[in-house]
């Protein structure tokens, strides 16, 4: 039996040259101790020399290695001989570490991801506070990390805070950081970080005005932010107050556009197109141009939602005024819908694209923008209170639905919503113009100006003979 000592619970080069040596010799993973120091994971492991051999030795793909450094930096005691028996497999099948379904890739993945996580919100709930040291300005921060990650995460603080002199604390290990040098010390205790400090203060009422309900979503904050870190970040005695605001902010705007839409007033809802200006809920505002929020009557009886603007309607602001919004107009005419009286919006508010050359080309939402901007249709079908909601293709159909929608399977039947009104289905216009056969084009054509005529007959006297 092979005992392997490592000198830290995340000497990645240790155990990688241990390991190399010991598969390229033909150990099997059963006869390998594997501890850090001197807490042996093995009390009955010997300390035999690493076998020497002449066999050649055998490379690894760079996914191996990616999720070895990773997985390595975990705290369950096993993650070395897992590794190494994974190692041991790529001798004879070097694809071993692709295999999704293998169990002990699985959970070796299952590390990396966790370590990875912890890496983040080390990143994310680090904060200094001020004190003084010798005359000189030292900022102290406390983590408790859930996997060995300091050493790693140390480059990060060393390139963001270069110009402090910094302490990061955690029961493991602390590093200090002066200027010049990283050094490693004991770990130690939250008593020994300061409890505060006066730029605490500035940073809240700070916190407290940038917090809006606008701009974050507090489900995804709660579960991303534990609250095991709320006690070393001066904000989060904010958070309780501040969510109860929030929500109160967003009942209050509900109500009164309840009251403005009941005598013909368009005050609510320019409050919520003001309020969705300045939407930062996903990082689709980053590139674009502008929110292009929804528009029509705010009692509109008939409410269409399409899927995002395009680079027209980015530039312009308004939606539906591009290719796809004159085929759409086209087609509610031949439907007999008049658009002045209905109101049109996107499911996503902002363009999202990929830029090739000068052009700015389409790209497909993704599943956490549209969940991002839903409380937006959600907060314009509050205020307009459409009796016929219609989406126009999968991604409005999602938006509105709440789930992933087959629109072959939906489309022509009349489904009832949740506050009781009722809801269409259908192609998104757009999928028109991507038709390569002109006849085959015509009868689609021919399709959605039925499923919008239908969508107008469900609100009587809509749909003009």
């Amino acid at each position: 039996m092979h005992r392997v000592t490592l000198a830290e619970p995340d000497d990645f080069d240790g155990w990688r040259e241990a390991a190399r040596g010991l598969a390229v010799a033909g150990v099997a993973p059963s006869d390998v101790t594997w501890q850090v120091g001197d807490a042996p994971v093995d009390l009955f492991g010997e300390d035999l020399p690493l076998p020497h051999s002449d066999a050649p030795a055998f490379s690894v793909s760079r996914g191996f290695v990616d999720l070895a450094r990773k997985a390595l930096l975990h705290s369950d005691p096993e993650r070395f001989a897992l590794l190494y028996t994974l190692l041991v497999r790529l001798r004879d099948r070097p694809g071993a570490v692709e295999d999704k379904a293998d169990p002990l890739v699985r959970k070796l993945e299952g590390f990396a991801r966790e370590v990875r996580k912890d890496i983040h919100k080390m990143r994310a709930f680090v904060r200094f506070r001020e004190v003084e040291e010798e005359g000189q300005a030292r900022f102290v921060a406390w983590f408790e990390p859930e996997h060995h990650i300091v050493r790693y995460n140390a480059g990060f603080f060393l390139d963001r805070f270069a110009s402090m002199h910094w302490s990061i604390l955690t029961p493991e290990i602390a590093i200090h950081w002066d200027g010049t040098t990283l050094a490693e010390g004991p770990g130690a205790s939250k008593a020994d970080a300061p409890a505060g400090d006066p730029i605490e203060d500035v940073w809240k009422t700070y916190y407290a005005s940038i917090f809006n309900p606008a701009r974050v979503k507090i489900g995804a904050m709660l579960k991303e932010m534990p609250r095991k870190y709320w006690k070393n970040m001066p904000e989060t005695a904010l958070v309780p107050g501040l969510i109860a605001s929030a929500q109160a902010r967003e009942s209050g705007m509900i109500a009164r556009a309840r009251d403005e839409v009941g005598g013909n007033s368009g005050i609510a809802w320019d409050a919520l197109r003001d309020e969705a200006s300045a939407c930062t809920r996903c990082p689709l505002h980053a590139n674009a141009t502008q929110t292009v929020f929804g528009e029509g009557p705010v009692d509109a009886p008939l409410m269409f939602v399409g899927e995002q603007p395009g680079d027209q309607e980015d530039l312009a602001g308004r939606p539906f005024v591009g290719p796809a919004g004159q085929l759409f107009d086209r087609a509610l005419a031949a439907a007999g819908v008049d658009r002045s009286r209905t109101y049109v919006t996107n499911a996503v508010k902002h363009f999202k694209f990929e830029q090739r050359g000068k052009r700015r080309i389409h790209a497909k939402p993704g599943a956490g923008e549209i969940d991002a901007c839903r409380w937006w249709v959600e907060q314009e079908r509050l205020l307009i209170k459409p009796q016929v909601t219609v989406a126009l293709g999968a991604t409005a159909a999602r938006s509105l639905l709440g789930r992933v929608v087959t629109i072959s399977k939906e489309r022509g039947r009349a489904i009832t919503l949740a506050d009781g009104g009722t809801a269409w289905i259908t192609v998104h216009p757009s999928y028109l113009l991507r038709l390569p056969d002109p006849a085959a084009a015509e009868v689609e054509f021919g399709r959605f100006v039925e499923d919008l005529r239908m969508a107008g007959a469900g609100v009587a006297g809509f749909v003009d003979a």
